[in-house]
């Protein structure tokens, strides 16, 4: 039973019914459509966005440990060049790795029990529209190659590949307790000598000083939806900047949504993922105990954190993705496939640099030369 396959009900919808193709899940739509003939088959939703909600942490770790939290077969292959592990299509025994484009061959014959995701986001924006995107977004880009352009115009198209992300999702509402100092500004008077026109003069200004007062307490935070991307093989860096994503459309977890994408297996686990989403939850504590420190300035000691009602989803988050060589170095582009939201890692022309360089220190001798005239 593939990754696609839940149930043999999916196995059934999953194949059309007019030419035996596998059905793939088309963006933006409820449907899975046969891209040989056009048969398009609904995907019956019953999920309520009042009932997408997280489990319970602890209870999560425990039944992950007792190995009874509920999983599914899937043909995975792990790619040898950078880690990355993913599963495979129906009847595909090659292909090529979404993150670094290297080739990919797998047995079919063998399978493995993978966690199954809470909820899935569906794909909203079609390659076609993806594409575009990253046409726009190359063209704002400074100093990159004449070729880059040309290849990402030319090629992207054939090296697009719809990847669900593995994410974790946090809720908590925390509570934190602080000792720290206030600081309140006041200002005194001070004289002072200046020469004018050869004479010495005393004038008086305002000088600033701070007040320190001891200070401590406590402040709440509801954190929901916090999110930590589950791959290494996306740097965490290019995943923030895909966010927000559009998590009111999550979808309880289908298979039938996965039908014509591949998707990454998790390689950072909920705990592991939950030591980021702390340290991303806590400029956001910093701020409020700052706040309610009050004053002009605010010095901080200590503090402790409690993380209440402390929940988790696992979730499969959808991205067009293209990994290609430059000068033998790997560079990534990668789009929301919900909002469109574009991020890569980019060659830049040296040659291209250097000229600008050379063009700003000639406008600056121009003007040295201007102002000295």
């Amino acid at each position: 039973m593939s990754f696609e396959e839940k149930t043999s009900e999916t196995v059934n919808s999953l194949k059309c019914q007019n030419c035996g193709a596998i059905l793939h899940y088309a963006p933006g739509t409820n449907s899975l459509k046969c891209e040989y003939c056009g048969t398009v088959n609904q995907i019956e939703d019953d999920t309520d966005p009042g009932a997408i909600a997280p489990v319970d942490y602890e209870t999560f770790i425990a039944e992950e440990a007792n190995h009874t939290v509920a999983t599914q077969n899937a043909v995975v292959v792990k790619c040898t060049n950078c880690g990355a592990s993913t599963t495979m299509l129906p009847n595909v025994t090659a292909d090529s790795c979404p993150f670094c484009a290297s080739p990919l061959v797998v047995d079919t014959g063998q399978t493995t029990a993978i966690l199954q995701p809470h909820y899935v986001l569906p794909f909203v924006v079609k390659d076609s529209e993806a594409l575009q995107y990253f046409k726009n977004w190359m063209k704002k880009l400074w100093f990159a190659p004449n070729d880059l352009v040309k290849k990402v115009n030319n090629g992207a198209s054939q090296q697009l590949k719809g990847v669900y992300i593995p994410h974790w999702s946090y809720d908590t509402n925390t509570v934190t307790d602080y000792v720290g100092e206030r600081g309140e500004y006041y200002y005194t008077s001070e004289t002072y000598t200046v020469e004018v026109n050869g004479r010495t003069e005393t004038r008086t200004r305002q000088v600033r000083h701070t007040r320190w007062y001891n200070a401590s307490g406590r402040v709440g935070y509801n954190f929901r939806d916090v999110l930590v991307s589950a791959s290494p093989s996306l740097p965490l860096k290019m995943a923030q900047i895909l966010e927000p994503w559009s998590l009111n459309l999550l979808k309880k977890y289908d298979g039938r949504y996965l039908s014509g994408f591949r998707a990454e297996v998790y390689q950072t686990n909920a705990e592991q993922a939950l030591a980021i989403a702390k340290r991303r939850m806590d400029p956001v504590i910093v701020d409020e105990i700052r706040a309610d420190i009050g004053g002009d300035e605010q010095r901080i000691d200590n503090y402790q954190v409690t993380y209440n009602q402390l929940g988790v989803k696992y979730l499969l988050l959808p991205v067009w993705i293209s990994a290609y060589r430059y000068n033998n170095k790997l560079y990534h582009f990668v789009v929301n496939a919900c909002t469109g939201e574009v991020t890569g890692d980019r060659p830049y022309s040296w040659i291209k640099i250097t000229l600008a360089v050379l063009a700003v220190i000639a406008i600056i001798a121009l003007i040295y030369v201007y102002s000295q005239n």
